[in-house]
């Protein structure tokens, strides 16, 4: 994990990270909020927001988004994939090599200029299935 020194992190950011770094699963903004708030139960919702927003920025979490719905802020920030579950929603991390051909196929139909790739795998989970 990346690290923190010399950052000069407020103890709203540093209860926020900390709840990420902890966290075995991909929370949600308010699942942030409310632990943060077993630490700091003086914190706002607006602080939690900006603390997310600051940590990515700094390269110090990940966000997952889908579409639609609300991000996810992850603890890795490695080049990893999801699974994610149609019907509950339980998202789980994914390792997987992806191939270079694969990448120069991707960029070459969509006319992008790659700068990552991910994969995320729709299904059902097993307890779902």
């Amino acid at each position: 994990m990346k690290e923190i020194a010399g950052l000069g992190l407020t103890k709203q950011r540093s209860a926020v990270l900390q709840v990420i770094r902890q966290a075995h699963g991909h929370l949600t903004a308010n699942e942030v909020f409310e632990d943060a708030r077993k630490i700091l139960p003086g914190i706002s919702f607006a602080t939690v927001y900006n603390s997310l927003r600051f940590l990515k920025a700094e390269g110090l979490i990940g966000e997952v988004l889908f579409g639609s719905d609300a991000a996810r802020f992850d603890r890795r920030i490695d080049r990893h994939d999801h699974a994610i579950c149609n019907k509950c929603g339980k998202l789980v991390d994914l390792d997987l090599a992806i191939p270079d051909e694969l990448v120069r196929e991707a960029a070459k139909r969509s006319k992008f200029t790659p700068e990552s790739i991910e994969l995320t795998l729709r299904g059902l989970c097993p307890q779902c299935s």
